[in-house]
């Protein structure tokens, strides 16, 4: 059975929010809620790097674990997933959350600021597939569709990958053995629009001056 998680490749991000964008979009997500971020360390200095950033479907959650409520649950894809109708709005899990995923739609004391919402990796909740109570609640049901998040899919880079753990593991691994010592340069405008390096292609390399070889 696939475990489903996200990737973020940061030498790929270019900031374009076309993630969070297609998300707000996709399950028309109230203002003020914001599933998916950006956050950009070292900002305008050498060394720049963003990263997307939601509810990265841990496999030992620990908003699960400080619900008072009980309110997580867990689906065979590894999706964490939550039941709005037992949420208390209590912000445990807000706390307990390394990524900041959980959400609220209001301001105000917790309790008073309506149910989390949060990141469900386009795999709706716990009604009906692709139902209107489902939608209304959690958004649509891309998963049960047979097709990946709307994040993974828009971004224009591929720098966010999300699908079959072990599958998004080997390209993530594959791209880094490729960069080997170059770093940044095997994915950016030198690479993209620069000279070919010598013997791999194109025009062969002139021959020295005097006519020796």
């Amino acid at each position: 059975m696939a475990r489903m998680k996200f990737i973020c490749d940061a030498e790929r991000c270019i900031e374009c929010n076309g993630c969070a964008t297609a998300c707000k979009q996709e399950h028309e997500v109230p203002r003020g809620v914001n599933r998916r971020r950006l956050v950009t360390v070292n900002d305008g200095v050498p060394g720049e790097r963003s990263i997307s950033v939601a509810c990265m479907h841990c496999s030992d959650a620990p908003c699960m674990a400080v619900c008072p409520v009980d309110c997580f649950y867990k689906t065979a894809d590894g999706v964490v997933l939550h039941d709005k109708d037992l949420c208390i709005g209590c912000g445990y899990c807000f706390y307990a959350c390394p990524f900041g995923a959980p959400q609220f739609p209001q301001a105000g004391a917790f309790g008073l600021r309506g149910k989390m919402d949060k990141c469900t990796f386009c795999a709706g909740g716990p009604e009906a597939d692709k139902s209107e109570a489902e939608f209304s609640k959690y958004g649509r049901n891309r998963l049960a569709e047979g097709k990946l998040p709307a994040c993974a899919e828009m971004c224009s880079t591929k720098a966010l990958l999300g699908g079959d753990g072990d599958v998004i593991a080997d390209i993530y691994r594959e791209r880094v053995a490729r960069r080997g010592s170059k770093g940044a340069e095997a994915w950016g405008w030198g690479s993209a629009y620069g000279q070919p390096p010598k013997g791999a292609g194109g025009a062969a390399p002139a021959a020295p001056a005097g006519g020796k070889s």
